[in-house]
């Protein structure tokens, strides 16, 4: 099932490029490092779960790029604009070749399921 998301002509077109242009810059640079790296993981400050991902990653000697986005009190506008566009909720967002996989509980499924394979 598609996931839902109001289509424009259910937008007032006097705030359609309002959101078309919010916090872009932050989505570009996110899409521009899944292009480029096999494993990324967009996480934030004091949220455990960006650490906890990362450490399983580490300890699967898998590469990856971590971009950190502000804390629980800082950046929550910026980061909103990725939940947006991906529609994932939650820190961390898991991108494996260009594919969102989910937060942290995803990754550890794939990689106990060995669909992530370790290099470890």
């Amino acid at each position: 099932m598609p996931r839902s998301i109001l289509d424009e002509a259910h937008i007032h077109p006097a705030i359609r490029d309002v959101i078309a242009d919010y916090h872009t810059g932050i989505v570009r640079e996110v899409r521009a490092a899944v292009a480029d790296s096999d494993i990324v993981v967009v996480g934030m400050k004091q949220n455990p779960f960006p650490a906890k991902a990362r450490k399983l990653l580490d300890a699967a000697r898998l590469p990856y790029r971590y971009l950190e986005y502000g804390s629980y009190f800082s950046a929550w506008r910026r980061r909103l604009a990725l939940k947006m566009w991906t529609g994932w909720p939650t820190f961390p967002m898991v991108f494996v070749k260009g594919v969102l996989i989910g937060g942290t509980e995803d990754l550890e499924r794939l990689l106990a399921s060995g669909e992530l394979a370790s290099k470890g």
